[in-house]
């Protein structure tokens, strides 16, 4: 009777990934041919943007309801007691929603009657800080379970509000709708992207509820090397593991940091810099003081700044632009509308004069980079020359003011020329393409599979770099530690399943509204902004521009008329600045920012957490439980926190690759160091020791060693030539590469050593 549930368990398991792969991979191969239009959603576009992610989300649900069902109370566990607590909860955070909208509408009704925007900030700003604050203080501990665990007393629902807020990243909320205006539905040959951040982050999902969580959460671990030592034995697979915690959650939190001084620069007009401690202060008083405990009920709040920040701008413009607030629902009309202004642009000749001027300037940079001292040498004559015949000719000031600027701003050296015209004239060859080199919004792929060979090849390399960087983002998912040492916060196995189904959902809600904003802008932008002389731009543009990285406009074709090649937008400008676009109050602008503060600090939070007890509980004290040393196992967990989150902050200071690329990169080196040893260990009797540490190690290296080799400078110190791209896959996407070979190594290694006398058996029973 037991053979045939496990059976039928298995069976719907098998079936589930099956529909899993289909609804991504399947429809993704498949994306040029379903482009066809029903009630004007592209059908290839609305599954990858919106079908797949539903499908992801029923996946998970019934796995859940099914695994849950019947499943006898653990030993323990009170479920009276644990229901009247979740009926406390519920009280206590039915006050704060009604609490914070209240808070909302007297800071909008007080900005109404005059108060300064300085004010609205600061007074947003500070209530914000000081709420995570009062709950960082408020859950202090320094008992070793409720520290690592929370005391495994979260319900369901909120540890999926927690690990939404704690998984929705300033990735996501700043820098996902940014991504998919410029790179559209898949990004450009030589830069894969667009939806595939969308299904990767949400498909991913499936893999922790069908293939991780609930095996790790019965296991009552305090973190994921723990897993590694439980499963196989020995010093070595709980080092690596650790080690390979540390190195991604690294990555992942330069990335979160260098948002959280991006968004507190914005919010409060300081520097950068100083940006990045105010707002590293709010982190580490929830992460130091109360662990995992303060950490998951700072996230529950935090959720609901997120959201309300995400979600009020984009109904907005969908209201103001199709009359319809359900953008999700309703953006489909406006991928119509944006096909048809693309094709008169892609016709227009004034846009066609900008992109031969930019041409023209990167032509310029070639003729330069061919003899950089001499060029070098004639640009400060002809500067010194103009100076002086302007001075002869007693010009106005201001020209000499300019031609002083551009003299001081000519490279000091050769190797300093040689640097800045090569990056100058990619970035003219990239914007002298129709639409500013920008893909068209709801094409899947470069190139096409009907055109010249060369078209060929760039549509299928495109297809490729599209399948291998969703592939990253779904194994990345669940490998990363910080995500999955959520579910070991959990009552129950039932519980972390349930929590697992409640987190994809509460992330839809950010993830089905990004592609919709991202075309709601890009209308905007094309429909009003574009056309406009340059002296009737709106305040916000001139505004946003002081920023180049984030926004720049240039009169290239001098006809004093705004072209669409002559706007330069940042993805990280795109929601943020959606309540100045949609013209809202200042009030929403702030909790926008609000709201990228929060997504960066409950990540960065999850994430220190995981470094730090990585190093104290699985480095240094190997995982002893000893309790005598518990409270010296936290006071190490958190004395390591405080020292990489300084190096973190001094890391993100130095304003490192973007947001998206850290993120992405680290979900490769969590997938290959992390999935296929933890997989086979859970569902194969016969993984050993030994080939789980060759297994790591290798999926590790690979994935390291394609991403360096592949770096400009490393390339230029090896005297490397080509581009060193195995069959076209970008380095973003090198976890497709180690995450093979760890799999691999791993089954080859174990099958030819002898298994250790451990508990390795029985985890999927």
């Amino acid at each position: 009777m037991k053979r045939s549930a496990n059976s039928r368990w298995l069976g719907l398991q098998a079936g589930l990934l099956a529909l899993w792969f289909a609804a991504s991979f399947g429809v993704v191969f498949f994306a040029h041919d379903l482009q066809f239009v029903v009630s004007s959603w592209p059908v290839g576009f609305w599954f990858s943007a919106q079908g797949s992610v539903l499908i992801f989300i029923a996946i998970v649900v019934v796995f859940a309801w099914w695994s849950n069902r019947g499943e006898k109370p653990e030993a323990g566990f009170d479920p009276i007691a644990y229901s009247a607590y979740k009926s406390k909860l519920h009280r206590r955070f039915a006050w704060y929603v009604a609490s914070f909208l209240a808070f909302l509408v007297v800071l909008a009704i007080a900005e109404r009657m005059g108060l300064a925007k300085v004010w609205v900030a600061g007074i947003f700003l500070s209530s914000t800080l000081v709420l995570y604050a009062v709950i960082g203080v408020y859950g202090r501990t320094a008992d070793s379970n409720e520290y690592y665990v929370a005391g495994r007393r979260v319900p369901a629902i909120y540890n999926g509000m927690a690990t939404a807020a704690d998984w929705m990243s300033a990735a996501s909320f700043i820098s996902l709708a940014g991504s998919l205006y410029l790179q559209g539905y898949s990004g450009t040959g030589e830069q894969s992207g667009g939806l595939a951040y969308v299904l990767g982050w949400t498909g991913g999902f499936c893999l922790v509820a069908l293939l991780v969580a609930p095996y790790l959460r019965r296991l009552n671990l305090y973190t994921v090397p723990d897993y590694f030592a439980v499963r196989f034995g020995g010093r070595w697979p709980r080092m690596i593991a650790a080690l390979a915690a540390v190195l991604c959650s690294f990555t992942y939190v330069v990335a979160q940091i260098y948002g959280v001084g991006l968004i507190t620069s914005r919010l409060t007009g300081v520097h950068f810099e100083i940006g990045i401690l105010l707002g590293l202060g709010g982190v580490l008083v929830c992460s130091f003081l109360g662990g995992m405990r303060a950490v998951t009920w700072t996230q529950v709040t935090q959720y609901l700044v997120i959201i309300l920040a995400f979600l009020i701008p984009v109904s907005w413009l969908s209201y103001k632009q199709v009359g319809n607030p359900l953008a999700p629902l309703a953006y489909g009309q406006q991928l119509e509308k944006i096909a048809t202004m693309e094709q008169q642009l892609v016709d227009s000749p004034a846009e066609r004069e900008v992109i031969d001027e930019y041409a023209r300037r990167a032509k310029s940079y070639e003729r330069k980079l061919k003899d950089v001292e001499g060029a070098l040498q004639a640009e400060r004559q002809e500067l010194r020359r103009q100076l002086r015949a302007y001075g002869d000719m007693k010009v106005d000031d201001d020209r000499g003011m300019v031609l002083r600027r551009e003299l001081a701003a000519v490279p000091k050296d050769a190797n300093a020329a040689r640097e800045q015209w090569t990056r100058a004239m990619a970035e003219n060859l990239a914007r002298a393409k129709p639409l500013a080199g920008m893909p068209t919004h709801s094409t899947p792929f470069a190139g096409n599979p009907a055109g010249t060979a060369e078209q060929k090849e760039l549509f299928e390399s495109s297809r490729l770099n599209f399948l291998a960087l969703m592939f990253c983002l779904m194994v990345g998912t669940a490998g990363l530690p910080h995500l999955l040492t959520r579910y070991y916060t959990t009552p129950t196995v039932a519980e972390a399943r349930s929590s697992v189904a409640w987190s994809l959902l509460f992330i839809a809600l950010l993830y089905l509204s990004a592609p919709a904003l991202a075309v709601l802008v890009k209308y905007e932008v094309m429909a009003h902004l574009v056309g406009q002389p340059f002296d009737s731009l709106p305040s916000w543009v001139a505004q946003w521009a002081r920023d180049p990285s984030l926004l720049s406009v240039s009169d290239v074709n001098g006809d004093h008329i705004l072209q669409f090649a002559e706007l330069k937008i940042g993805a990280d400008l795109v929601m943020l600045a959606t309540p100045e676009i949609g013209g809202l109050p200042y009030v929403v602008t702030v909790l926008v920012a609000a709201g990228g503060l929060a997504a960066a600090l409950s990540t960065a939070d999850g994430l220190l957490l995981t470094i730090g007890n990585a190093l104290a509980h699985d480095v240094y004290f190997a995982g002893n439980s000893d309790k005598a040393q518990s409270m010296r196992r936290v006071m190490w967990s958190k004395f390591a926190l405080l020292v990489v989150a300084l190096i973190a902050a001094y890391a993100a200071a130095q304003r490192p690759a973007g947001i998206l690329y850290l993120v992405s990169a680290s979900f490769s080196l969590a997938g290959a160091a992390f999935v296929p040893v933890m997989v086979l260990g859970i569902f194969w009797r016969g993984a050993t020791r030994t080939g789980a540490v060759c297994g790591m190690l290798t999926g590790l290296g690979v994935t390291i060693y394609y991403m360096a080799i592949n770096l400009s400078p490393v390339r230029t110190l090896l005297g490397l030539t080509g581009d060193g791209l195995w069959w076209g896959i970008q380095p973003v996407s090198a976890g497709v590469f180690g995450v093979a070979a760890g799999f691999v190594v791993t089954a080859i290694v174990s099958l030819l050593s002898q298994a250790q006398p451990d508990q390795a058996a029985g985890f999927t029973e």
